[in-house]
């Protein structure tokens, strides 16, 4: 690929005395464990901190439970609040990850940092729609032969949706939204008594970020957006789009394996290993194909999907295992976004992925429990961009399974002269804190140095 070299504005880099938080704010340790030994929230404190359920009419409130690891005093520039997406992931740990992973760049040193379990989530006023094991996945439909698997999938949907709709926290379950997490973000920030705050999320915590970006644009600092989803976040067109990450990505495991051929058999070329998928999945169904499509999402992945394909290991857990975290992001997802209703739109879009991205195109498509929800949306879906300073840096792989280059493209087209994109060619979802150094010397330089990219570029 053909690199760009770019001028680079220097942003001041402003010393902040620490703040003086909120007298809600009463930090305490230790954090919690989420059920872990040892425990991922060594080393951090936390508090609680009540916020409105619903803020277009406060009065009833719910809890959010928030973590901090203190920057150096004199080296100490504000704060970074840190999101790791889903929705429905816990946050509480990611400042000890930041810690442990990026310690040595002086990063942790430069902000107190921030991490939280967003509204719905573990720790602050969990959700539920008491789903079983097998319906926890149901965000994302399976692979459709055809229209009749499609009615069969929408079945299960609707169960699902009314389960959400009768679920024991169902009073809850309209309020949770990406704008009203949004508004959390702002309500953390005036509890630690911060003008602005800095921020970093990754893949839904992009969108996120675009969200909190576009609804407070003076009260940012330094943003930056990782694995970026499109300016509509997880909506029915962001979900056929795994498809579109699964064709981008699936060549570099494709290249991977036929290069180890001598140990998993699997085929000498790539071709070989694209022909031995179509078999496999002819044979072993649908969950097939989304084990392969969660094995793509880093290189690490690689050897234990390839020992999957050989028949010598099993798929690890999947990243909707848990009721909670799967009734949250069914909850936002659906909340956040107008779905199609009629089932012929689902029928008509899987034969069409079909025909553009048939390794999984016909599983992005189908329908989900969405198309069934039992509430309407409270408020418009977000509008991402607007007037605001220049403040979004946004860190994109060439080749990512879950959030396409396209989508980050759009998403740096929404906030036009406010963001620039840094593209990295690599696989994979997620770019900071991983093996690339292109990528992290790009978020390192913007949150650390105060270094903001004079113009797009590609590394």
């Amino acid at each position: 690929m053909r690199k760009s070299l770019v001028l680079l504005a220097f942003l001041p880099l402003l010393a902040a005395p620490p703040a003086d938080a909120s007298p809600s704010l009463e930090w305490t340790t230790p954090c919690p464990d989420y059920g872990r030994s040892p425990s991922p929230t060594a080393g951090l404190e936390c508090a609680t901190l009540r916020v409105p359920l619903d803020y277009a009419h406060p009065g009833r409130t719910i809890e959010l439970t928030i973590s901090r690891h203190a920057g150096v005093p004199g080296k100490r520039r504000g704060v970074l609040l840190m999101n790791p997406g889903g929705p429905g992931s816990p946050g509480l740990a990611m400042p000890a990850q930041l810690v442990q992973r990026m310690g040595a760049s002086g990063l942790p040193d430069a902000y107190d940092v921030i991490g939280f379990d967003p509204r719905g989530t573990t720790y602050s006023t969990p959700v539920t729609c008491a789903m079983t094991p097998e319906q926890r996945g149901s965000v994302l439909g399976p692979y459709a032969d055809g229209r009749r698997d499609v009615v069969a999938t929408a079945a299960e949907a609707r169960a699902v949706a009314k389960q959400c709709g009768d679920a024991s926290t169902k009073d809850l379950l309209p309020h949770m939204t990406t704008a009203n997490t949004a508004r959390d973000l702002d309500r953390i920030r005036e509890a630690l008594g911060e003008r602005k705050i800095s921020y970093y999320g990754v893949s839904y915590g992009s969108y996120l970020g675009a969200a909190y970006a576009s609804m407070f644009p003076d009260r940012g600092d330094r943003i930056v957006l990782d694995s970026v989803l499109g300016p509509a976040g997880l909506d029915v067109r962001a979900n056929q789009r795994f498809a579109e990450g699964f064709d981008d990505r699936f060549p570099d495991f494709a290249a991977w394996a036929a290069a180890r051929d001598d140990v998993y058999h699997l085929g000498r070329t790539p071709a070989a290993v694209t022909a031995k998928f179509a078999e496999l999945a002819a044979v072993r169904g649908p969950e097939f194909r989304a084990n392969t499509w969660n094995g793509l999402y880093d290189d690490a992945f690689f050897p234990a999907l390839a020992a999957e394909w050989a028949g010598t290991a099993r798929a690890a857990a999947g990243p909707l295992d848990g009721d909670n975290h799967a009734a949250l992001q069914l909850q936002v997802l659906c909340n956040d976004s107008d779905w199609p209703e009629q089932l012929g739109y689902y029928q008509r879009a899987v034969e069409r992925e079909r025909a553009r991205h048939p390794m999984f195109g016909p599983a992005a498509a189908n329908v989900n429990p969405c198309a069934f929800w039992p509430v309407e949306r409270a408020e418009p879906p977000v509008r991402v961009g607007g007037p605001g300073p220049a403040d979004v840096l946004l860190v994109q792989n060439e080749r990512d399974p879950a959030t396409p280059l396209s989508g980050a493209r759009e998403t740096r087209a929404a906030f036009g002269n406010r963001a620039r994109l840094v593209t990295v060619d690599a696989g994979g979802h997620g770019v900071f804190t991983r093996d690339n150094a292109c990528g992290n010397a790009a978020v390192l330089e913007y949150l650390r140095d105060g270094v903001f990219p004079a113009a797009d570029r590609s590394c």
